[in-house]
């Protein structure tokens, strides 16, 4: 088996027929957009390439246990789904769906085993990918020489930094160029002036006081303002029903529970090993502790895959996969610059779109996440009292 990943653009906008530029419509809603996402092909003498079309069919049978509701879902005829399981069946050897009359489809283990492959990998892969795309899409702009201005974030990944691009190109005029990577990664990011903001995360209460030396070599409360963002809940990510009855983080020590973690230098990283030491709990009782997923999503695909029991993350991630959440802690989200950053056109654009309905509704829906005055600009110390 194979792994690779294709290439997709976005359609160009619609003009109006008068021939001017339709209410709202920017330059960024003009230009093609490189998507990149992961793909499957599985080598064979003819080496074959799986339809896409079979992973959206799979996820469908696994959600509805019915062929026709699962055809439906996934937009493809019955016919054609008959079809196409039919073929990748033949394929493995094995049928990836079962049909009983009376009850149903359901998912084979092969099936199972398939779909939560391609949901792992593309959780996993996820940041990578849209940071290789973000590079690329800015090196085209650079080559067309657009006027359009150029906003660089680079931030830990979260729900709600991941709309801002789409803010921004639905109701504003910069082109943002938005790179994932960990906390504190993108903080040095910012001081060795890379991007124009930082995305953040810090725990409320004594916690984020306790943790405040993984964060205070990169924040200068006289050069640098906080753009304020969500509250966002992290806590223990567990199967539906909790069926091992995983309620704190005592709890992970239980003799056989497999747990997984992030990968090192990230800001929930940083967030859990604050906590164990609160609880004092020697993290060489914990299986799998040393693990290192780069994503929420990545956690919650391996729970959700039952090659681990819990994991540590955000609410949305669990609820993307439809697993149940224990709530520990909530955290700040938020976003950072130079305050000499304030006066470009893209920064002071974006914080009055963060502070407009159009970003609440985004972020409405998102289980686990609440406004934390979006778009106010404040000092560090009003954030952070204890910051030298």
């Amino acid at each position: 088996m194979q792994f690779y990943a294709y290439e997709r653009q976005l359609p160009r906008a619609r003009p109006s027929t008068s021939g001017r530029p339709s209410p709202g419509a920017s330059a960024t809603q003009a230009m093609n957009k490189i998507l990149i996402r992961p793909a499957w092909t599985f080598s064979s003498e003819s080496g074959e390439t799986v339809d896409p079309q079979l992973f959206r069919l799979l996820r469908a049978v696994h959600e509805a246990g019915k062929l026709t509701v699962a055809a439906g879902q996934a937009r493809l005829s019955y016919r054609h789904a008959w079809d196409l399981l039919a073929k990748w069946g033949r394929f493995f050897g094995t049928p990836l769906v079962k049909m009983a009359r009376g009850r149903g489809a359901q998912l084979t283990l092969l099936g199972e085993k398939l779909l939560w492959a391609e949901q792992r990998s593309g959780a996993s892969l996820f940041p990578q990918l849209e940071n290789i795309a973000s590079e690329l899409n800015l090196e085209i702009s650079r080559a067309q020489k657009e006027s359009q201005s150029v906003l660089r974030i680079h931030a830990s990944y979260g729900y709600a930094v991941e709309k801002l691009p789409t803010l921004m190109r639905q109701h504003g005029h910069a082109n943002v160029d938005l790179q994932y990577m960990a906390s504190v990664a993108a903080l040095a990011s910012l001081c060795r002036s890379e991007c124009e903001l930082a995305g953040f995360h810090v725990p409320l209460g004594d916690l984020g006081i306790t943790l405040w030396e993984h964060y205070e070599k990169w924040l200068k409360p006289r050069y640098q303002r906080i753009i304020r963002l969500v509250i966002r809940t992290q806590g223990l990510i567990v199967p539906k029903g909790n069926p091992r009855r995983v309620a704190s983080l005592q709890d992970l020590r239980q003799p056989g529970i497999r747990f997984v973690n992030r990968q090192l230098g990230s800001g929930t990283r940083i967030l859990l090993d604050g906590l164990l030491k609160r609880n004092a709990i020697d993290t060489r009782n914990i299986l799998g502790y040393d693990s290192g997923e780069f994503t929420h999503a990545a956690v919650a695909a391996f729970v959700a895959s039952g090659m681990a029991d819990v994991g540590f993350g955000i609410e949305p991630a669990a609820r993307q996969f439809k697993l149940d959440f224990v709530p520990m802690v909530q955290e700040r989200y938020m976003l950072a610059c130079h305050k000499d950053s304030l006066r470009l056109a893209p920064i002071g654009e974006l914080s009055a779109l963060l502070q407009r309905p159009e970003f609440l509704a985004l972020i409405a829906s998102v289980p686990g996440y609440s406004p934390d005055n979006p778009g106010q600009v404040v000092s560090l110390k009003e954030v952070f009292p204890w910051a030298a």
